[in-house]
């Protein structure tokens, strides 16, 4: 899994794997899902960071696992 945080573009995405993006739909305005050859989502692209959130600080990012 890798995330990747553009300051420049105002974009966050994650990928969960490595296979083949093969198809990409915006669920909600600013909000792309990256699928695969079997329909399962690899990517997901957030748009607008610094308009999603006024508490928002790009340079500090926090992983929590359960």
């Amino acid at each position: 899994m890798k995330l990747h945080v553009d300051k420049e573009a105002d974009a966050l995405y994650l990928r969960l794997d490595d296979s083949t993006i093969v198809e990409s739909e915006e669920v909600s305005p600013g909000v792309v899902l990256d699928y695969n050859a079997s329909n399962e989502v690899v990517g997901v692209e957030l748009l607008y960071l610094s308009k999603r959130s006024s508490n928002l600080k790009l340079s500090t990012l926090e992983f929590e696992t359960a």
